[in-house]
């Protein structure tokens, strides 16, 4: 074959380079793998088996088996069966492990046993981000986002879908019934046969029907009624598709809108979002160490307790208000198109009349104030107002933070372009790394486990890509 790039005869000997550092390049990302641990406290973190047994035979250091993780978390290998092949073959692993080639249950075994560990070290390196002044003290962008779980679909239910199955199996039993009632008149080979096969589809779906009775029984117990029965942490999500949904976790992450790191994240059961954001900005103003924030979330975190809750603690909140006002569905004048007045305690109406206080009271937890004004009746544009005989306008005892962050919102246009460009990014490329899976463990506490060592990776490779990989040595060494 000539005219073609030639190929080694595989028979013939060749001199491999004599120290296995040859292997590996000096600009190599798996060096910044190596030197990241090298320098971690893991006695510190919590990982078991820093210090070895007096006796038995021995382990592997926590540091091989972190390494090991987190090159294949790096690398798309997030199953430890795969990561067991990958250290017997891989050159990079084989530098990055010394020749060592742990078992996969030694493997898996060490990320179900060092959590709380795997996910200090991924906070250790937001530590290391800040010391290099990768982050954006001004702005930060919070959003969550849907993963599957190990959990399918038909193995999560709820009273609804409880109440579907059985009609399901009802219908699928009356039409065997009538087959059967056809077999009948077949001949007598054929009837039996047919007959048979059918009695033993009826008897499936009775078993069924009766399992169904004992999942409502455990379904009863549950607080939210809701039980998934191969991952039972898991929960039932309705997505942005119409009719979708899955089964999955809600993952919450604050990211850096300057470099797009992941300074912060947790991974909830909740569907929603409407709790998670004091939370998730508390997380990220510790972790950069800044006094004052600004955080940026879309209108699913509209909450007032929550944006109240951030601005107690120095946060300022960028969330635009849900439209839930039936009044400006329909026409007619809005909340907005009332100005109140903070020293007499009074709202403008659009006709200029002044609508005073009249009463409060507690309504869900939240001290309420009705206003209104008397001369509604005469007015000549009340029917852009309201059907009723008076508009009422009610008030928070609070509003004053509602109103300071619609200011904010007004006066800065483009948050919601920041917060678009900056949280769905490490999103996008999180779900393009794990595949259609998502997850691969069980359980709430696992699951964040798997999370925290993708949030590591992602950001290893982020500051790889803004400094490059001999700077970022130089930087963990320092």
């Amino acid at each position: 074959m000539k005219r073609f790039v030639q190929a080694e005869d595989r028979t013939q000997g060749v001199l491999l380079p004599e120290h296995l550092d040859d292997y590996v390049g000096a600009d190599n990302p798996v060096r910044v793998v190596d030197v990241f641990v090298e320098h971690l406290d893991l006695r510190k973190l919590g990982f078991e088996g820093v210090d070895p047994q007096a006796t038995g035979r021995p382990a592997y250091h926590p540091a091989v088996l972190l390494k090991l993780y987190i090159y294949g978390y790096l690398n798309r290998i997030q199953s430890s069966r795969r990561l067991e092949r990958e250290a017997q073959r891989n050159l990079e692993l084989i530098w990055l492990t010394g020749r060592l080639a742990p078992d996969f249950k030694t493997i898996a075994n060490f990320r179900k046993d060092n959590g709380a560990a795997i996910r200090k070290a991924c906070s250790q390196f937001v530590l290391l981000c800040r010391e290099l002044r990768l982050f954006s003290d001004a702005m930060v962008a919070i959003d969550g986002s849907k993963f599957k779980a190990v959990n399918n679909r038909d193995r999560n239910y709820t009273s609804n879908k409880i109440v579907r199955r059985r009609e399901q199996i009802e219908t699928s039993i009356n039409r065997y019934l009538v087959a059967l009632e056809s077999a009948d008149r077949l001949e007598p080979d054929i009837a039996e046969a047919k007959t048979s096969r059918l009695k033993d589809k009826i008897e499936m779906l009775k078993a069924q029907m009766a399992q169904l009775d004992e999942i409502e029984e455990r379904l009863q117990a549950t607080p939210d009624k809701q039980i998934s029965l191969t991952d039972p942490d898991a929960r039932s999500m309705a997505t942005s598709g119409r009719g979708s949904g899955m089964v999955g976790y809600n993952v919450q992450t604050a990211v850096d809108t300057r470099h797009h790191l992941i300074i912060a994240h947790e991974v909830t059961n909740q569907g929603h979002d409407r709790f998670q954001l004091a939370n998730m900005a508390k997380q990220a103003k510790v972790a950069l160490g800044c006094s004052e924030l600004s955080v940026v979330a879309d209108r699913g975190y509209f909450s007032g307790d929550e944006i109240l809750a951030c601005d107690e603690a120095g946060i300022a909140a960028f969330v635009p208000k849900t439209q839930t006002s039936n009044a400006k569905a329909d026409g007619r004048f809005d909340k907005q198109d009332f100005i109140y007045d903070p020293v007499a305690d009074e709202y403008q109406c659009p006709a200029g009349k002044r609508l005073i206080w009249r009463f409060s009271r507690v309504e869900a937890r939240h001290n309420i104030s009705r206003y209104w004004v008397s001369d509604c009746p005469r007015c000549a544009i009340k029917e852009k107002c309201t059907p009723g005989d008076y508009r009422r306008v009610s008030r928070w005892e609070h509003e004053a933070v509602m109103e300071a962050m619609q200011k904010r919102l007004d006066l800065k246009p483009d948050a919601m372009r920041i917060r678009r460009q900056t949280a769905e990014h490490p999103f996008g490329t999180l779900k393009a790394w794990m595949g259609s899976t998502h997850f691969l463990t069980k359980t709430i506490g696992r699951v964040s486990t798997e999370m925290s060592l993708h949030v590591l990776s992602f950001n290893l490779k982020r500051v790889m890509k803004i400094m490059g990989v001999g700077a970022l040595m130089e930087a963990i060494k320092a």
